[in-house]
Formats: C-alpha cells, sequence, structure tokens
C-alpha cells in the first residue's frame, strides 16, 4: 500500500511575527504621526516667518511721514528689508499705499490685503511674479498735528525659506520615529530571545530524556507556557498508563496463554499417534478444552487491559443497580443448573448508583462465575442487592468452601488462586472485581457467608444524587 505524505503545518517564527506586528504598527502610527507634525511644521514656520513680516511692515510704517504739500513720504530703512534676508535667498517685495487709490512707493502690482487701522498684522498666501509669496499688511496713520492722513504698508517674500524650515522640521522629526521604531524592534528582538530561552530549555530536556522516561517535565517556563507544559505532562501520564497497560498485558498473555497453547499442541499430537478413534476423541476434546481455557484467559485479560487505560476517563451515567445484577445473573441461571447449583437473586425497588453498565455487567459476571466454579455442586449462590444510608450494596454470597481469612488479600492480586486450583481458572476475576469497583469509587469486601460457611463477596457503592 502506498502512503501518501501527510501535509504539514507551515512553520512560522513567532520572533518575527511579533517584529512584523510591531513594525507594522509603528509604522501607521509613525505615518499618523509625521502628517499632525507635517501640519504643524507648516504652522511653526509661518508663525516664525510671519512675526519677521510684521515686524519689518511695522520697522516701514514708522518711517513714514507727511509733507509740507500734504502727501506721504517714507524713507525705507535698511533694517527693516535686511530682518527678511536669510540663506535661502528669498526675494522681499514692498508696497506703501496712502488713502484710498494712493499709491506710495515699492511694488505697485505687488497684492494687497485690505485691512483697518488699528488692527494686528494680517497675513496672507498668495503669489506674484509667478512665485508663491507670504504677505503682511499693516494699516496704520501719519498726522499732520491737525489732522491724520492713513496709510498701509505691505511687506511680502517668497516662501523658499519657510520650506525649507518647514521639510527640516518634518525631516528630524522621521528621524526620531524611525529611530524610536529600529529600537523598538531591536529591544523586542532581545525580549523574545530571552523570553524564548524557557522553550528551548524545555525542548531540549524533552529531547534528552530516554524513549522510557514518561514523568512530568519540572522545567521552570513562564505562566503562559504553563498551560502547555501542563498539558504535554498530562499527556505523558497517559501514554505512560497506557503503555504500562500494553506492557501488563502483552507479559500476561504471553504467561498465561503458554500452558493452554501447550496442552492444545500435546494433544494434537497424541490424537495424530492415536490407534484408535477412542484416543483420538479422547485427545481432541481436551484440545478443545484447552482452546476454551485460552479463550477465557484472554478474554480476561482483555477485560483487565481495557480497565487499566479507562481509568476515570470511563463514560458513566446513572443506573439502577438492582436492573444490571438482576439481567447478568439471569444470564447465568441455565449454566447453576446443569452444575446442580441452586442461583436466585434478591433485590426489589431501585438502588440508582453512577457506573458504566457494561463494566458493571462484567463484575457481576466475575463474582457470579468464581461462585460457580469453586462451590460444587448441591450449592447455593445467592446474588442480592439493597440501599442503606447512602450505600447501595451488591453481594454475591455462596456456601461453598470459600476462603481462608490469611488469603483473601492475597486473592486480590492477579493470577493469585485460591486454595482449591485444581478447578479451572485465571485467577484474574476478584483481582477485576476490584479494580472495576475502584473505578467507580466503590470497594470490595471478602467475608464469611451465612453460618459461617462459603464466601461473602460484598461491594459498597455510593448512591447517585
Amino acid at each position: 500500500m502506498i502512503r501518501l505524505p501527510v501535509p504539514r503545518p507551515g512553520r512560522y517564527s513567532l520572533r518575527r511575527r511579533l517584529l512584523a506586528w510591531l513594525l507594522v504598527s509603528t509604522a501607521m502610527i509613525g505615518a499618523v504621526a509625521l502628517v499632525d507634525t507635517w501640519d504643524e511644521a507648516i504652522d511653526t514656520a509661518n508663525e516664525v516667518s510671519d512675526r519677521v513680516l510684521a515686524g519689518s511692515a511695522l520697522a516701514i510704517a514708522e518711517r513714514v511721514i507727511v509733507s509740507e504739500d500734504g502727501s506721504l513720504e517714507v524713507d525705507i530703512p535698511y533694517v527693516a528689508l535686511e530682518m527678511l534676508t536669510s540663506a535661502a535667498q528669498d526675494r522681499v517685495f514692498y508696497r506703501v499705499d496712502g488713502p484710498p487709490g494712493n499709491f506710495v512707493t515699492g511694488y505697485r502690482t505687488l497684492p494687497s490685503i485690505p485691512r483697518r487701522e488699528g488692527q494686528q498684522a494680517a497675513f496672507a498666501d498668495s503669489s506674484f511674479r509667478g512665485e508663491p509669496i507670504r504677505v503682511a499688511a499693516l494699516a496704520r496713520s501719519a498726522s499732520t498735528g491737525i489732522n491724520s492722513v492713513p496709510f498701509t504698508v505691505t511687506v511680502a517674500e517668497t516662501t523658499i525659506a519657510r520650506q525649507q524650515l518647514t521639510r527640516a522640521i518634518l525631516l528630524r522629526s522621521a528621524l526620531r520615529i524611525l529611530f524610536m521604531i529600529l529600537g523598538a524592534a531591536f529591544i523586542v528582538w532581545i525580549a523574545v530571545t530571552l523570553s524564548l530561552r524557557p522553550l528551548y530549555r524545555f525542548s531540549e530536556a524533552l529531547s534528552e530524556r530516554s524513549p522510557d522516561d514518561l514523568h512530568p517535565i519540572t522545567e521552570r517556563v513562564p505562566n503562559e507556557v504553563q498551560g502547555l507544559v501542563d498539558t504535554v505532562n498530562s499527556f505523558m501520564v497517559r501514554l505512560e498508563g497506557a503503555l504500562d497497560a500494553l506492557r501488563h498485558f502483552t507479559g500476561n498473555a504471553g504467561h498465561q496463554l503458554r500452558t493452554p497453547l501447550a496442552i492444545v499442541r500435546t494433544q494434537l499430537a497424541l490424537a495424530k499417534r492415536a490407534g484408535t478413534l477412542g484416543e483420538a476423541r479422547e485427545a481432541s476434546e481436551k484440545a478443545d478444552d484447552a482452546v476454551g481455557s485460552a479463550e477465557r484467559i484472554l478474554a480476561q485479560l482483555l477485560l483487565m487491559a481495557r480497565i487499566d487505560a479507562a481509568g476515570r476517563s470511563t463514560a458513566m451515567g446513572n443506573v439502577d443497580l438492582v436492573d444490571l445484577a438482576r439481567a447478568a445473573t439471569a444470564e447465568h441461571v441455565p449454566r447453576a443448573a446443569e452444575a446442580g447449583i441452586d442461583l436466585g437473586f434478591e433485590g426489589e425497588g431501585e438502588a440508582n448508583v453512577t457506573a458504566e453498565p457494561i463494566l458493571i455487567g462484567e463484575l457481576v459476571k466475575n463474582l457470579v462465575n468464581n461462585a460457580l466454579l469453586y462451590t460444587g455442586t448441591d450449592a447455593e449462590v445467592t446474588v442480592r442487592v439493597f440501599a442503606t444510608g447512602d450505600k447501595a450494596l451488591l453481594e454475591v454470597e455462596d456456601n461453598g468452601p470459600g476462603i481462608p481469612p490469611e488469603r483473601r488479600e492475597a486473592v486480590l492480586k492477579r493470577f493469585e488462586r485460591g486454595e482449591t486450583s485444581e478447578r479451572p481458572g485465571t485467577g484474574l476475576g476478584l483481582p477485576i472485581v476490584e479494580e472495576i469497583a475502584g473505578l467507580h469509587g466503590a470497594s470490595l469486601t471478602l467475608g464469611e457467608g451465612s453460618g459461617g460457611k462459603g464466601l461473602k463477596a460484598a461491594i459498597a457503592f455510593p448512591l447517585a444524587r
């Protein structure tokens, strides 16, 4: 049969994934910050340059006077234009206007801004001679001693220096953000590397273990990883239990099946060499009995392996112990009649317990089988179920030879049998009963039957709520 390769999920680096999330998120935040910084840089550049423009316009306005003929005269101070010089080689323009419609000096076509006397300087963006400019306008009046003559001073400059200042502010902000992103990435790289060291130690601890070492891992790990370690430890415990059950099953099967199989081989050999049909039939009957014994042993071993692997994971439900025991007892009535044994059942009403019905049926079957096997003919076996207090009692009592008190603890061990070892058996019946009882929180007690004769096996189950 051709086995196709099973596709494995793609591997990825936790460190790189964290870095990718960090870089993407910080890049988005940085982009938003740069947009805000751009607006802030424009406002800052305008605020700084507008103050110089306003100062230049004020210096020119202070040099405006009224001549003897009532016209306005202005002596443009050098300092007023010097204030606007910069390394960006911006061009500077000015204009002085008298009463409406009266141009005094400067650049006649320079755009002006309407302004009322006494107000602060006004600013606006415009263009002049095909170049973008920033315009500042200041309205004042010159006094003649009798009256005052209003005038407006307009000063403008190109925006090269402003744009350079804006770009410089934006570039410095971008460099700071880039430095913070790279610094954060470096810190995250180091932090993740250090944080993953417990996982590396965890991996090394697993790789250095021998295949037979399934003990829980005790490596110290962060709280975020402790759940994974607990899950692995729980899995290793379950795996160890399953492997132990498999080892027990294979060891027990090899030990217990060796004798029946040897008998079968021997009897088949005898049947082959038999001189008469009767001898061949006798040998085949003994071989058939050995095969039946092997079947019983194998069934008991499989049940024991199932109990070993079941643990507390067995699906439980609310069942009536009276009905279960009555049905299991009824299955053995024909066999008891053939053996000349009086098998009876006592139990009325209900005794509800939390149990797995199939396992409880196996429990009753093993108790009844033991009783039928060892009591002998003309004996009595009674199965009874009744509730007392918070317990449901299941009893199987017989009046056979029983088990001496000093042997009752020993027969609860696997493959240990009573004193009547000439009877066929595996030595697993009572151990199976005890383990099934343990799975259900019940306890098995072996004692004497009525009148001090026989054996009474009593199992106390907690009643279901």
